[in-house]
């Protein structure tokens, strides 16, 4: 009889083996239901502009915005890519095996909350909120009048929610030379008017501008509940005038920082 230390039996080594073996099998194998959505924009603000030419829409240049889901990580079959405005449920979806980008238009100005998902093939879904800002800018030129038109505001933002925080007036009103290097014009005197629905004056302002000079008026508003008119009345004076208005519906910068 040995009187030295006990052996390893083979079988119970065998067994140890085994089940180490058997458990990185199973974590191995272990489905993963979830993944990590991750999309990258590099913006999330926008300005629409329109441009009038003596009082006729001639250009409209809606906002773009890019969104890349190629980032995503996932170790199951992706489906589905997708958009969605929570304002009215409108949805832009891809298949992801096509592509992974999507590109949204913005057709009116406002504060808009959307909802970028991904949909796994078992059903999976995640997302994350994006908050976008879209602006108005509108451009505005008559040329040799002496019946300005009126040109109405529309601050009303599309979703409805959050209002504008302004309405920034830049404009300038030009008595240009009736004829070059002679002169024979004279002054005109004028009086801008920001009118509310009420018909109600909220600004004005009256000024002269002589032959070959322009004037300015550059305003603010804060009341951005309802439409405006911004009128030019022909006071005094009988030369042709050149306006040219820049007006910007701006809102407060709270969207979503960009990710790249």
């Amino acid at each position: 009889m040995s009187g030295g230390g006990h052996r390893a039996s083979p079988i119970g080594l065998v067994c140890i083996l085994l089940s180490f073996s058997l458990v990185g099998c199973v974590s191995d194998t272990q489905p993963t239901e979830g993944f990590e959505l991750i999309v990258d924009f590099e913006n999330t603000s926008g300005t629409i502009v329109h441009s009038y030419v003596d009082g006729d829409l001639v250009s409209t240049s809606n906002v773009f915005l890019d969104f890349d889901f190629s980032n995503t990580v996932s170790s199951i079959q992706l489906i589905e890519f997708g958009i969605q405005l929570v304002h009215n449920g409108d949805t832009t979806s891809v298949n992801p095996d096509l592509t992974s980008q999507i590109s949204i238009e913005f057709t009116h100005h406002g504060i808009y909350e959307i909802i970028a998902y991904a949909i796994g093939e078992n059903g999976h879904e995640e997302s994350k909120s994006v908050i976008v800002r879209i602006e108005n800018e509108i451009n505005w030129l008559e040329s040799n009048t002496y019946n300005p038109k009126p040109i109405t505001i529309n601050p009303i933002p599309n979703p409805l929610g959050i209002f504008p925080a302004s309405i920034i007036i830049d404009s300038t009103i030009e008595n240009p030379v009736l004829i070059e290097n002679i002169g024979g014009g004279r002054e005109v005197e004028v009086t801008w008017s920001l009118f509310d629905q009420q018909e109600d004056a909220c600004q004005t302002k009256n000024d002269i501008i002589y032959e070959g000079e322009e004037v300015n008026w550059n305003t603010i508003h804060f009341n951005t509940y309802e439409l405006h008119d911004l009128t030019i009345s022909y006071d005094e004076g009988q030369d042709y005038i050149n306006i040219d208005h820049t007006i910007l519906i701006q809102y407060s910068a709270i969207e979503s920082s960009p990710t790249v």
